[in-house]
């Protein structure tokens, strides 16, 4: 397959920033080659992969990119990699194939592929998609970034602030939350101001705001990759006792 570069003008590229990484996956080196040169001049870095397989042994990049699949690859097939990486939110997946299979590509917007394109690649088009599968990335990376550090002050609390917040975010009141556990409401003043500070939340309703954020991620995670509301209940504290919405406590 060839694609025509013609009269592309190179962007230019913000050295502050890191470069976009646009991942190839195809089993066909004229393909390969071909978008290698496109990537380069767009000024993106390209990483080509003539499986799937060789793809998934390679170490995972925290960087802005996407990922452009053969949608028919020989082996494990375009679907089947998608699958297995649905946990990777970083990366935007454009399918690419000669014949697209309509059930196939129903198949993969369902699962969250970003684009599917046939074959002869359009330029214009392609590299209209890349840069907004790499705009979806920097956001889906920045997500990650600010997911992270709430989960890192969380996994600060105690059990005990644990349950407190748990309690807290459900609208209860000191008095209820010192019921509920067993303790006086001194101590439960105590734990809520130590949790307040180590979650570095301005006000309850801001609390809610990042339990409710770590709630989403973590369900969607897990449901990505085929976990169990059981499984989800029995293993993560958060998800259990935190089911509430801002609304919840903003009416309380």
């Amino acid at each position: 397959m060839r694609i025509r570069i013609g009269s592309l003008i190179q962007s230019n590229v913000d050295m502050s920033r890191d470069i976009p990484i646009v991942f190839v996956i195809d089993d066909d080196i004229s393909v390969r080659e071909s978008l290698v040169r496109l990537i380069r001049v767009a000024g993106w870095q390209p990483s080509v992969c003539a499986s799937a397989e060789e793809f998934l042994a390679r170490p995972r990049q925290m960087t802005p990119g996407c990922l452009l699949a053969e949608l028919r690859l020989p082996g494990l097939t375009g679907l089947n990699l998608q699958r297995l990486i649905l946990d990777r939110t970083e990366i935007p997946i454009i399918f690419i194939s000669e014949h697209i299979d309509v059930q196939a590509a129903v198949q993969a917007m369902r699962r969250g592929a970003f684009e599917v394109l046939t074959k002869p690649l359009a330029t214009d088009l392609l590299l209209t998609t890349i840069r907004c599968a790499i705009e979806r990335s920097r956001t889906a990376l920045n997500n990650l970034a600010q997911i992270r550090v709430l989960q890192d002050r969380y996994a600060s609390l105690s059990a005990r602030e644990k349950e407190v917040m748990s309690l807290v975010v459900s609208g209860r009141l000191n008095k209820q939350v010192s019921g509920d556990l067993g303790i006086t409401e001194f101590t439960v003043k105590a734990h809520r101001g130590r949790l307040m500070r180590k979650m570095r939340a301005g006000s309850v309703a801001e609390l809610v705001t990042m339990v409710e954020s770590l709630r989403r991620w973590t369900t969607a995670m897990a449901a990505s990759v085929g976990l169990s509301d059981q499984l989800l209940t029995d293993n993560s504290t958060l998800v259990q006792s935190l089911r509430i919405s801002t609304s919840d406590v903003m009416s309380a």
